[in-house]
């Protein structure tokens, strides 16, 4: 099969085509015949040589696919060979064929193209996971969402917004506020040219937002602290603004704040066979609705998957970028 292989550590023009033989399956994993790929922060994290493969997975980059099951053990799992769907893998999805468990298959929502749907799964199942799993956003609670165009930014607004929050998202650049508010952000904050700590407390009536999704970390937790509401939640999820702050913890203390951090690629199937379980309950008829849209910024062919990394480094899109295989 033609794949993309990481020659070694590097910019995005390490990213090669490849031929690999085709996965052999393990036990509760199904063979998928791809149709497209996602391109997500963690895939140009494992080229630049940080963030290394959990042991087992496949050493080809690729977090989230979609194409037709072609083999594997079905029975009991509700799936048929020729379906179509969608999947998070821990590895390998830039390639023609791609081996995924089964319990982290989702079907193809009705409506939607193998690309859409490829859009999917990482940012479903991370946004899934840490604003409602994690920091448990309940009925009547406020989001604030760091990076509200990335893939999981422009999933976290749809999602939170579709069932009835009040969500704030920060952004860098007019263009992009305004997309987020297009999204259903009801106060987008540039945050190049606002002090979003002031806006969202002007937002709140002074209360603050109940719940953060924070990728960015660093200088960031201490003016989150300061934006939350008493029994606010942190949900920290990445560190593009780097690994070290300064938190006051008294306000940890009197204002009993929580600051929580995971990532997901190497939880355990069990673990993600529930939020998909849960996906699939509370948020396919949304997608299947139309209340929550894929947002797909660029399609490149698979060969094209170092333009695809170039394009997510420089930071231009609003939403996801895909690859499309077959």
């Amino acid at each position: 099969m033609r794949a993309i292989e990481i020659t070694q550590p590097g910019p995005p023009d390490v990213l090669q085509l490849c031929d690999r033989p085709i996965p052999i399956l393990r036990a509760g994993e199904v063979l998928i015949k791809v149709h497209a790929a996602g391109v997500n922060r963690p895939d140009v994290m494992q080229r630049t040589g940080h963030y290394p493969v959990p042991a087992g997975a496949s050493d080809l980059p690729g977090l989230e696919i979609a194409g037709e099951i072609v083999d594997g053990e079905l029975s009991g799992s509700g799936f048929n060979k020729g379906d179509f769907v969608c999947a998070l893998v821990q590895g390998g999805g830039y390639a023609e064929y791609c081996a995924a468990p089964i319990e982290q298959c989702l079907p193809v929502p009705k409506g939607l193209t193998t690309v859409e749907a490829a859009s999917l799964p990482e940012t479903f199942f991370t946004v899934w996971s840490n604003v409602f799993d994690r920091a448990l956003l309940a009925a009547g609670e406020t989001l604030l969402i760091h990076g509200g165009t990335s893939g999981i930014g422009v999933t976290a607004i749809q999602i939170a917004v579709a069932l009835g929050h009040r969500v704030f998202a920060t952004a860098g650049s007019e263009e992009k506020c305004r997309a987020c508010v297009t999204l259903g952000a009801e106060r987008a904050i540039n945050y190049r040219t606002e002090d979003f700590v002031v806006a969202v407390k002007a937002a709140t009536q002074g209360k603050g937002v109940d719940v953060i999704l924070d990728m960015v970390g660093g200088d960031y937790i201490a003016r989150d602290i300061n934006c939350l509401s008493d029994d606010g939640r942190i949900a920290l999820i990445a560190l593009q603004g780097g690994k070290s702050g300064t938190v006051d913890l008294t306000q940890l203390l009197v204002r009993r704040l929580t600051i929580s951090g995971a990532t997901l690629r190497p939880r355990s199937i069990a673990f993600k066979a529930a939020i998909a379980a849960n996906l699939r309950k509370h948020i396919w008829p949304l997608l299947e609705s139309g209340a929550v849209k894929p947002v797909v910024f660029q399609t490149f062919p698979l060969e094209k998957a170092a333009e695809a990394h170039a394009m997510m480094e420089a930071g231009t899109h609003v939403g996801k970028i895909m690859l499309k295989v077959a």
